[in-house]
């Protein structure tokens, strides 16, 4: 969704000071700036009821991101903000449990407790229902937000959590600390007689790139002969990463991507020594979107040995800049193009996949298993079609020689 992040501001900085010192604003900010600095001064000094000035000023920005009409140009609150910067950062200040309700007023259960985090020290387990916290019912804190805020806090910090088990209750005591959320996860897949890799990556957040080398590595240690990488619902993230991600794969010197500001097209290679030379399958339908796109198109585009699977992805050719404010709110805005390594634009139209197939869903939402997945069982099959014939290509090579 997004590509690069940035914290920090000049314009916020020039704003707030200007506002902060009125008699300087000639000389503290340019002057196309200084009506919107005289009209925010003249309304907060002479409007006829209090004004919330960090409200009107964040009114402001918004009526700026808004003017631009462009879908992926937004302006986050600092609610918003924290959960943009868990999801796209892969961390946070927690306890490392996912936690639902499934009515109003029901009970909140743990449905997830991340491995080796806070939680799993402390000995909570799935299905714990959550009945305090420091001592609070949790029935009487209406939203689910809100009992999450409340888990949460500054890390080294502890909480009290009263948890029912079955027929017993008990008090349990976490410690808050950073907690890395898992976003890549890989297994290995038998294909008539041929390993596969298979590799999944929700998000490309800031350390996917090392969850990704880590299951890699693994599957490698088992000696796959081919790679499929699941990217079907992944709405994207960090350019950075998804550089790393595909340089793994190409040679050096080849397109990753390229990238369009304001007309000036430059191309981002590969300067990496790493390289594979197995067939590789990327998974895609149409909610890959972004930086999954610039994956399936590297693959597509700059990998012989790879072939992208699926339907035609979002269709997301633009990158974005998240700029955070003094506020704690984020502005999102786009600026540039990205293009494929030969210099497609695949904006509103998607990466169209090598080999199309449509997803069949109603026997997975029954039974969701490999067998049912038929984009996977396809991918399976092509990757072994090409092993086939790369050994009946060797075997053909093979001249005997009599003795």
């Amino acid at each position: 969704m997004f590509i690069t992040l940035c914290f920090g501001g000049l314009l916020g900085s020039a704003l707030t000071y200007a506002v902060g010192n009125k008699d300087k604003i000639i000389t503290s900010i340019p002057e196309e700036l200084r009506e919107f600095v005289e009209t925010y001064e003249d309304i907060t000094d002479n409007y006829y009821e209090e004004i919330d000035r960090d409200k009107l000023l964040d009114a402001g920005i918004q009526g700026m991101i808004g003017f631009l009409g462009d879908k992926y140009s937004v302006y986050m609150d600092e609610e918003a903000t924290e959960d943009f910067n868990t999801e796209v950062e892969g961390t946070y200040i927690g306890i490392g449990v996912e936690i639902q309700r499934l009515e109003v007023g029901g009970d909140t259960v743990v449905a997830t407790v991340f491995e080796n985090g806070p939680s799993a020290k402390a000995g909570l387990k799935e299905g714990d229902i959550l009945e305090k916290i420091d001592g609070e019912d949790v029935k009487s804190i209406t939203n689910l937000s809100d009992v999450s805020k409340k888990v949460k806090g500054k890390s080294g910090t502890t909480v009290k959590l009263t948890i029912r088990r079955e027929e017993k209750t008990m008090d349990v005591t976490v410690m808050r600390e950073k907690v890395d959320l898992t976003s890549v996860e890989g297994r290995i897949i038998e294909k008539d007689g041929a390993k596969v890799g298979y590799i999944a990556i929700d998000i490309f957040a800031a350390n996917s790139t090392s969850q990704f080398e880590k299951e890699l590595e693994k599957l490698e240690n088992e000696k796959i002969e081919g790679l499929i990488i699941d990217v079907r619902g992944n709405t994207g993230g960090y350019l950075s990463t998804v550089e790393e991600i595909s340089s793994l794969f190409l040679e050096k010197g080849k397109n990753i991507y390229q990238l369009d500001t304001k007309g000036i097209i430059e191309a981002v290679k590969d300067k990496t020594k790493a390289k594979r030379d197995y067939p590789v399958t990327v998974l895609i339908d149409g909610g890959s979107a972004s930086a999954s796109e610039i994956l399936a198109s590297a693959i597509k585009e700059s990998y012989p040995k790879g072939n992208v699977l699926g339907v035609n992805s979002y269709g997301k050719g633009t990158v974005q800049k998240a700029y955070q404010l003094e506020s704690g709110a984020t502005v999102k805005y786009t600026i540039q193009k990205w293009l494929t390594p030969n210099g497609n634009w695949i904006n509103e139209t998607g990466v169209e996949p090598t080999i199309k197939v449509e997803f069949n869903s109603e026997p997975y939402k029954e039974n969701p298993t490999d067998e049912n997945d038929n984009q996977l069982q396809e991918a399976l099959k092509n990757i072994k079609e090409q092993l086939d014939k790369e050994n009946s290509s060797k075997n053909e090579n093979i001249i005997d020689i009599p003795e």
